[in-house]
């Protein structure tokens, strides 16, 4: 069983690092529109590592699915990755892969609905 607890903490502690590069590293070398890609990648990559980390938890109580964390997983790495990299120059068209990882994060947040409810039915 993959350890989502010890992966969701290596996330919110990457979302700290990469947070404060945005503030006080790149502020001053990319436009206005990179350095708001770099926000909202940080902000969901660290919304979706403390829902990560509720979700590890979920698993070791048996209420959540495997499948869901790595939904999520998977969703903000394309998701956050996407817009870091055409933040630090990748070409504007890595923005069409953005959406895929939005589509995988509300994927995961919809399995973990459907597994509760199952599992609030089961008992």
């Amino acid at each position: 069983m993959v350890n989502w607890i010890g992966i969701a903490a290596l996330n919110l502690a990457i979302a700290v690092a990469l947070g404060a590069f945005g503030a006080h590293g790149i502020k001053n070398l990319v436009d206005a529109q990179q350095l708001e890609w770099w926000h909202t990648a940080t902000l969901y990559l660290f919304i979706h590592a403390l829902g990560l980390l509720l979700v590890g938890v979920l698993i070791r109580l048996n209420i959540a699915a495997q499948s869901t964390a790595w939904l999520l997983q998977i969703g903000v790495i394309i998701f956050a990755g996407s817009l870091f990299a055409m933040t630090l120059g990748a070409p504007r068209w890595f923005g069409a892969i953005t959406p895929i990882g939005g589509v995988l994060m509300i994927a995961g947040w919809v399995w973990l609905a459907v597994t509760a409810f199952r599992s609030t039915n089961a008992s």
